[in-house]
């Protein structure tokens, strides 16, 4: 951390029992990331710390049901890394996918354009004609 931004953090006590908050919970999760199986320390996070219980989330339900399996053997672990964790709690935390799909065309191909004009044509006179004739249209 910087100086500048350190003595951002020391001016209030606030503050300052904030960032050595932040700074238990980022050992916590070096911690964890160090003892838990690869592929569930990538799929989950150390959260908070609460009267010796560890919270930690998990970004799928399969995988907090494996956390709260390994939960007692984690536990001793934690105590061995110097840690006063009595318990250790598993949440769900679904992490939103990103989104990587081209996006979809917005509008029509001139093939639909003639397929909807083409529909229309069989339609009687209705807001529903006048919509898809619009449609086409490309208004």
């Amino acid at each position: 951390m910087s100086n500048r931004l350190s003595s951002y953090f020391n001016a209030s006590q606030e503050l300052r029992q904030l960032s050595h908050k932040v700074d238990a919970l980022l050992a916590l999760q070096r911690h964890y990331e160090q003892i838990a199986p690869s592929s569930l320390g990538r799929a989950s996070h150390v959260v908070q710390i609460n009267q010796q219980i560890l919270v930690i989330a998990a970004d799928t339900g399969t995988v907090a049901a494996k956390l709260r399996q390994l939960a007692p053997v984690l536990t001793p672990l934690f105590q061995n890394g110097g840690y006063e964790i009595t318990g250790i709690q598993i949440k769900v935390q679904v992490a939103l996918p990103i989104n990587t799909r081209p996006p979809r065309p917005t509008s029509l191909t001139s093939i639909g354009r003639q397929q909807l004009v083409d529909f229309t044509v069989k339609l009687q006179d209705s807001p529903l004609k006048t919509a898809l004739q619009r449609l086409a249209k490309g208004n």
